[in-house]
């Protein structure tokens, strides 16, 4: 605690004496994965852009793909590996987008995750149903799930080197979810999902992920959760806490609490999905894609840009947040931001259409933000 108390008063002095003005990318600002080095990998969520052979996409993505090359050592897809992308159909696997994502990463020597095999969400009907639209009997549905995840890991054997195996598998009260997984093959789909992928790729890690972890019964559903893979002698690597924050919540004593949790069972805790919302937001936060809110000027107050004060609360934030990474920082693995600049977050969309939002490190022109510089110099300031 001594170490996140300086740290704290450290960030808060310089916050209040930094200018809001954006910097460059260029060889004055240092290298998150390199300031980072001893700590935990840097890591970002890439969209298809960023690794495309199309000129025009390449166009767009050029100084995205300047940042990615300087501050991240590992990359996420947000949606090349998901079902829908790689396996359309029930005989159709599509892999032209996932191998350029994972050459991307390859060529840069980045670690590379995959990401998901196993989600309620974005997932064809076909998956649960026979071809006259009745919903699959436990086997059949094992079947599918075994082909699928033997066939893509089977495929990146070796080169992606952690998997998302089961994404967001926990209702809010911490209970399993309401989804056709556990309706057709009952609880131990989730067992079965991690079997199949250390059968395809033995050497890769693999990883539950989830967001809202930081709720008290949420958090006691994963851990119940956790340790029943680990008692049925399955291989879990890993935990990921899907960092969806706001400027306010959840408070860092939930955040803390859940980590140090997770870091009891021996396995790696991941800082999977971060960013930090800094608009008013209907409902309870979360990230429940499913939930979405007609477009509203009282939900959109920052169109024109962020003001000053909210630049400072939003590098307060982040320097709270790495300041309780680096407290922890030989439990946590990976810190993975959600995207790359404020344009491309999905904060913009979620859950409100249409939104301009501010929840990254790097703003619209792919310039670091005051908050980049705080934590950087909270960083340069721990030994």
């Amino acid at each position: 605690m001594k170490r996140l108390f300086w740290g704290l008063a450290l960030a808060l002095l310089f916050i209040t004496h930094t200018d809001a003005h954006a910097e460059g990318i260029g060889a004055t600002v240092p290298a998150l994965k390199t300031l980072f080095h001893d700590d935990f990998l840097m890591g970002t969520a890439l969209n298809s852009t960023h690794f495309s052979e199309d000129e025009g996409l390449l166009k767009t993505s050029t100084d995205e793909r300047e940042i990615v090359n300087k501050h991240f050592d590992s990359i996420t897809p947000e949606n090349s590996l998901k079902w829908g992308s790689v396996h359309p159909k029930p005989d159709t696997y599509v892999f032209d987008e996932a191998d350029r994502y994972v050459n991307f990463g390859h060529k840069r020597g980045m670690f590379i995750i995959g990401h998901t095999l196993v989600w309620h969400s974005q997932a064809p009907a076909w998956i649960f149903q026979d071809q006259e639209g009745t919903l699959l009997t436990k086997d059949a549905l094992l079947a599918r799930m075994k082909d699928h995840i033997q066939t893509v890991v089977g495929r990146y054997r070796g080169k992606i080197h952690g998997w998302d195996v089961v994404n967001e598998a926990l209702a809010d009260d911490g209970s399993l979810r309401d989804s056709l997984w556990l309706k057709i093959i009952g609880e131990d789909y989730i067992v079965k999902a991690f079997e199949f992928a250390q059968e395809a790729d033995p050497s890769a890690e693999l990883y539950y992920n989830d967001y809202g972890l930081e709720e008290a019964r949420k958090r006691e559903g994963a851990l119940k959760l956790l340790k029943k893979l680990q008692a049925v002698g399955v291989k879990i690597t890993g935990v990921g806490m899907q960092g969806h924050y706001g400027i306010d919540y959840p408070k860092m004593s939930e955040i803390e609490n859940t980590i140090r949790s997770f870091a009891t069972l021996n396995l790696k805790v991941m800082i999977t999905e971060l960013d930090v919302n800094v608009l008013p937001t209907p409902g309870n936060g979360g990230a429940d894609i499913s939930i979405n809110f007609k477009p509203d000027a009282q939900w959109n107050p920052y169109v024109k840009g962020l003001p000053m004060k909210e630049e400072e609360r939003l590098a307060q934030r982040y320097a709270e947040l790495f300041a309780l990474f680096l407290q922890y920082r030989k439990d946590i693995s990976r810190v993975t931001f959600w995207g790359v600049s404020d344009s491309g977050s999905w904060l913009n969309d979620f859950p409100v259409h249409g939104r301009t939002n501010y929840p990254l490190l790097f703003d619209r022109n792919c310039q670091a933000k005051p908050a980049f510089t705080a934590v950087a110099k909270l960083r340069q300031s721990v030994d």
